[in-house]
């Protein structure tokens, strides 16, 4: 649906997108996640053809979006972070004039009109002057300039930046909504917001892709070992000796606690499952097991060790080795 091949913007001396190659899908919502900075509004803005690139191509449905942008358009839907309102405009004016900008027949305009008004929640302030609307319904009125024609892909630049926890909500609902009959891409800087909305991650990084995958994916990516925690109601010596025979356990760190108990951060091979051998372990020695859980890396301590060096790039690399084909390919 969209390919980015090798795609380069400099300002001046300045690298904003350094090669840059993915390709996007139908059917999901895809997040751009990385720090202010990192690229992610200069990529869709060259994706939607507000900007032109240095170097390289996207595809937009086989579109060329440079050479061919009357064509490449028809199937995108913007909302940038900034939406473009005309704010002198009541929402139904705005919604009809961009209907008319973007070719919709007359006799197909005033149902798309009614029926975006309606996805987006708007029919109550339709008469309303944009100026005089909350953020909230002014990022709505955004949204509805996006989806107004029904593209195939829906692009949204930091849709919830600003707004309060009643209206970011709203405003996912709308997206997870639009999902099931667009292709989605979201930019954002917000974590608990990708993980929360997206189906797939594309991590940035001074303009360089480091990492594309599921949420569930990357959060083992940079796991070499994941950690049990648990707390039982025994010495540390005898808590080693009861797990002795889980041959998955790599590695044992004890603390004895002034009530008795003992905890442990236990490293196991392979991203074994070890729970239920440890719970019929320390059933079978009686002794209780007070707290059994898997401690995985967050998103949050991927994203951090991702933007903040190299290891990004290797582990983008070492992704590759692994699945050529599928690596990178969104």
């Amino acid at each position: 649906m969209i390919e980015v091949k090798n795609l380069v913007k400099k300002y001046g001396s300045h690298l904003a997108i350094d090669h840059l190659n993915f390709k996007i899908e139908k059917g999901k919502i895809y997040g751009f996640l990385g720090p202010n900075g990192a690229g992610k509004s200069t990529t869709m803005n060259i994706m939607t053809g507000y900007l032109g690139a240095t170097e390289g191509e996207v595809l937009i449905n086989g579109h060329d979006i440079l050479k061919e942008p009357e064509e490449a358009k028809k199937h995108i839907g913007y909302l940038p972070e900034l939406p473009p309102l005309y704010t002198e405009m009541t929402v139904q004016e705005y919604l009809d004039f961009t209907a008319e900008l973007k070719g919709i027949s007359r006799d197909k305009r005033e149902s798309s009109v009614e029926e975006v008004l309606k996805l987006a929640k708007l029919m109550d302030v339709r008469g309303r002057l944009i100026r005089n609307l909350s953020k909230g319904y002014r990022q709505r009125v955004g949204l509805a300039q996006a989806v107004l024609g029904f593209p195939d892909i829906i692009i949204l630049d930091e849709p919830t930046v600003g707004l309060d926890p009643k209206q970011i909500i709203e405003i996912r609902e709308l997206i997870r909504k639009l999902a099931k009959d667009h292709t989605v891409i979201l930019s954002s800087h917000i974590l608990a917001e990708v993980r929360e909305v997206c189906d797939y991650i594309m991590i940035i990084s001074k303009g360089r892709l480091v990492a594309s995958d599921t949420p569930d994916n990357l959060e083992h990516l940079m796991d070499d070992s994941e950690t049990v925690e648990i707390l039982a109601k025994t010495e540390p010596s005898r808590l080693r000796e009861i797990l002795s025979s889980v041959n998955e356990i790599s590695g044992i760190k004890t603390e004895k606690r002034a009530d008795g108990t003992t905890y442990a951060a236990l490293e196991v091979k392979e991203h074994k499952d070890i729970r239920e051998k440890v719970f019929f372990a320390f059933a079978g020695a009686n002794c209780p097991l007070l707290m059994l859980n898997t401690n995985r890396a967050s998103l949050e301590e991927i994203f951090l060790e991702l933007t903040q060096g190299e290891t990004g790039s290797k582990l983008l690399s070492a992704e590759r080795e692994e699945d050529e084909t599928d690596a990178g390919d969104l």
